[in-house]
This record gives C-alpha cells, sequence and structure tokens, in this order.
C-alpha cells in the first residue's frame, strides 16, 4: 500500500529533524519533503507532490498564515496541519489559520521534560490526524482497543436511528461537545443565536491553555450573545457561551436555585481534558431532561458515554452528520449507538437549536 507523503515545514533544522524522525518511523507514512519557510515550500510542493503539509505558524520571509493562503490558493483540496507554539501568538494565528481552511493544528511539543515525551506527543497528536485527514479511518480501532466501551451501547446498535421526543421537558441548558473542526463549527454555530437567547451554552472543545482564551475572545467579538472562558464558581447565566479552560475539566452543580461551574484538574478522560463526558454527565445529573446535548465534529469517542448519561435522564441530542463533519467521530460513534434524537448538518444545527428551544417554551 502506498505510504501517505508528507511536507514538513519548519524553520527549525531541529524540529524538522526531530518530526521527520518520529514520522519516518511509522510504516503507513514517507516524509516526502522538508522546506524551511513558505517560499521553499511551495516551490516543493511542486517537486515531492505530498499528501498533506505540516505548517509552522510562525516563520521568516513567509509566515504559515501567508503559505496557507497561497497554498489553498493553488492547492485547494490539499490537507494543511498547523504546527503552533505553545504562545498567546501562535494560538491567534493558529485559530485564524482554521478560518482561512488548515484541516487542525497541533501545538510544538517545547517543555516537555524530555525527548521521550516529545515524541509520544507527536506520535499521539500527530500521526492520528495525518491518518484521518488523508483518508485512513481509525475511528474504529480507537473504540475497539477501549475495553471500557466493549459494553456500550455501540455494540448494540449499528446503524443511526432516530429517536421520538415525547413531551419534551422545557430545555433549561445547551451542552456542546466538539473537538477537531471544532473552531470553525462553533463560528458558525454560535453567532446565529440573539443577545436574548433564554438558557446558558456550555462548551467543551477540545484544545489546549491559553488556545481556549483566544477561542472565546474570537467568537466573542463574532456574537450577540456574550462568550466567556469558564472560571470556576461562575454562577450560569441565560444567553452566556462558557468554553472550558483548555487543559481542565468542566462541569456544573447546582445549589438551590443556582447553577455554577466547577472547574477542576481531575484524571484525563479518553485522553482528554477537558473532556466532553465530565460536562455532559454534570449536566445530565443537574438539567435532568431539561438538559440537549449537541455532539459536533471531532475524532474519537469523547461524549457517548456522557449522551448515554443525558438520554437517561430524559435530555435531547443532536449530532452533526458526516457529510458536514471534519471527522465524524465523535458525532458517528452516539449516532451509531442509536442516541441521537437528530442528525443535522452543521448549516441546519443552530436553527434547530433555536426550533427546539421555542417549542419548549411555548
Amino acid at each position: 500500500m502506498r505510504k501517505i507523503r508528507l511536507l514538513i515545514v519548519d524553520d527549525s533544522v531541529m524540529v524538522r529533524r526531530r518530526v521527520s524522525e518520529v514520522l519516518s518511523n511509522d510504516p503507513a507514512l514517507e516524509v516526502a519533503g522538508v522546506a524551511a519557510n513558505g517560499q521553499i515550500a511551495l516551490a516543493k510542493i511542486a517537486q515531492v507532490n505530498p499528501d498533506l503539509v505540516i505548517l509552522d505558524v510562525e516563520m521568516p520571509e513567509m509566515d504559515g498564515l501567508e503559505t496557507l493562503a497561497a497554498i489553498r490558493k493553488t492547492y485547494p483540496n490539499l490537507p494543511t496541519i498547523m504546527f503552533s507554539a505553545f504562545t498567546e501568538r501562535g494560538a491567534t494565528a493558529t485559530l485564524e489559520a482554521l478560518s482561512l481552511g488548515a484541516k487542525d493544528y497541533v501545538t510544538k511539543p517545547f517543555q516537555m521534560g524530555s525527548i521521550e515525551a516529545a515524541n509520544q506527543h507527536l506520535r499521539q497528536e500527530l500521526i492520528p490526524k495525518i491518518k484521518v485527514f488523508c483518508g485512513e479511518s481509525i475511528e474504529t480501532t480507537t473504540l475497539n482497543s477501549d475495553r471500557d466501551l466493549k459494553t456500550s451501547s455501540i455494540n448494540q446498535q449499528l446503524t443511526y436511528r432516530k429517536r421520538a421526543i415525547r413531551n419534551p421537558k422545557p430545555i433549561e441548558a445547551i451542552a456542546i461537545g466538539v473537538s477537531t473542526g471544532g473552531p470553525n463549527a462553533l463560528a458558525a454555530i454560535l453567532p446565529q443565536f440573539r443577545a436574548d437567547f433564554p438558557v446558558p451554552i456550555l462548551i467543551v472543545q477540545h484544545i489546549p491553555p491559553m488556545f481556549s482564551q483566544r477561542l472565546a475572545t474570537r467568537l466573542n467579538a463574532r456574537c450577540q450573545i456574550p462568550v466567556i472562558e469558564g472560571f470556576d464558581g461562575a454562577k450560569l447565566e441565560p444567553g452566556t457561551a462558557y468554553i472550558a479552560p483548555g487543559d481542565f475539566h468542566m462541569s456544573v452543580d447546582r445549589l438551590g436555585s443556582i447553577v455554577q461551574l466547577r472547574i477542576h484538574q481531575s484524571p484525563p478522560e479518553n485522553s482528554c481534558r477537558p473532556a466532553v463526558d465530565v460536562l455532559f454527565r454534570s449536566v445530565a445529573q443537574t438539567y435532568g431532561a431539561g438538559a440537549l446535548a449537541v455532539v459536533l465534529t471531532g475524532m474519537g469517542h469523547d461524549g457517548l458515554r456522557g449522551c448515554e448519561g443525558i438520554r437517561s435522564a430524559g435530555g435531547q441530542i443532536f449530532v452533526q452528520d458526516k457529510a458536514s463533519s471534519v471527522v465524524w467521530g465523535m458525532p458517528g460513534f452516539v449516532a451509531k449507538a442509536g442516541l441521537a434524537d437528530k442528525m443535522l448538518p452543521l448549516d441546519q444545527i443552530a436553527a434547530e437549536i433555536l426550533r427546539s428551544v421555542a417549542n419548549c417554551i411555548q
């Protein structure tokens, strides 16, 4: 089988060498070329014909954003993963790159304590994304390797089945889980909610620290509702969206008539922190049948267990469809488990949320 051909673009010789070594050790991958800046990269694309480009964000002469724009213009279907520094500037540029058409991003493995830790970061974060974006599905393998999920309802229902909703309780909160492709998906949904949206919105986007704050700021500037990074003890307000901070779980609990956020660093779940399952479990416990969960594009199966809890509590579940998802992992698992009430393309999700909230209020 033909290997996946990669072009690595980074101004650091050490970074190019490290990434090349790690990727070349995977039998499915081949480093077809490297480049020290965007201008060299554009020339190399025509020479080596890569299947995917790994693109540094900050480079001299021609930075990652300029290079990405040129790639999208000449090679619109060539997948690109941004390789971002763990800085505020890197976070801002990376989010801009996603809006310009980059498939996803991976943070550089700096200050991880050892070379092996850095290599492991690349193996876990970069290689699976390369394979998914180049057409190799790893979602089923991810699930089957997890013993804890072998008894899950995913194994009891193999095809999507829409669940009838009878006499729904008024919706009291929206909980959204999303990963790969999430910033653009959220940017498509949240601006459609008016300032008088009647319930709080809770969001877990798989994202590192600093990136979550920049994402909240970016979305807030585009939305009529406030979008903020969640903080411990925050009292939930209607018409406000709360994004879980990177590397922290976010959950909710009720104190009398007040529902507030809890931000904590319990162990990762599904290799994620924040994890969608943590949020969804707490939403099911706090709001019961008044919860509406929305699972958007993303790799893996985070959110599946949480959706089981929301369904058991009588809440509703919407999932993004395969055609509009960057990766149909998270929503796909929920749909195939028979847990979804509705499966919708991205451009219809906001309208369906609004319709559901309005129908429950009437």
